[in-house]
């Protein structure tokens, strides 16, 4: 998969099929020496701690971008909690009301952004 100057095209090609394995799960180049091990340590299914099933190569991924209990941060407090609980929270935090300074009104937290152009 990689340009082989012809003068050497053969002897690469020998070389490669007799030493290296494309993984049936991830069509990447790997030694036959270390098929075994590659399969057994990036393509065994692990169980995240969502209790997904995943294979271990793709868990990184999923625990960053798609497990439901994965890291987050609220937009109005910044406490961290869970992604499956973030959306209720913020609901909830945002509908709380804070005196604002200038004009003593009460504001909701989720519109202190937008309420000093119309504050007074």
């Amino acid at each position: 998969k990689k340009d082989i100057p012809v003068a050497n095209f053969i002897m690469h090609e020998i070389h490669c099929r007799r030493n290296i394995e494309v993984c049936r799960y991830c069509s990447e180049l790997i030694p036959k020496t270390e098929m075994k091990n590659h399969i057994e340590s990036e393509h065994v299914q692990v169980t995240c701690k969502c209790r997904m099933k995943i294979e271990k190569c793709l868990l990184t991924d999923h625990e960053v971008s798609a497990c439901p209990l994965r890291p987050a941060v609220c937009q109005y407090c910044d406490i961290q909690l869970t992604f499956n609980k973030l959306q209720d929270h913020e609901i909830y935090c945002g509908a709380r009301t804070e005196r604002c300074g200038a004009c003593g009104r009460n504001i909701m937290v989720k519109d202190l952004k937008e309420h000093p152009p119309v504050c007074g």
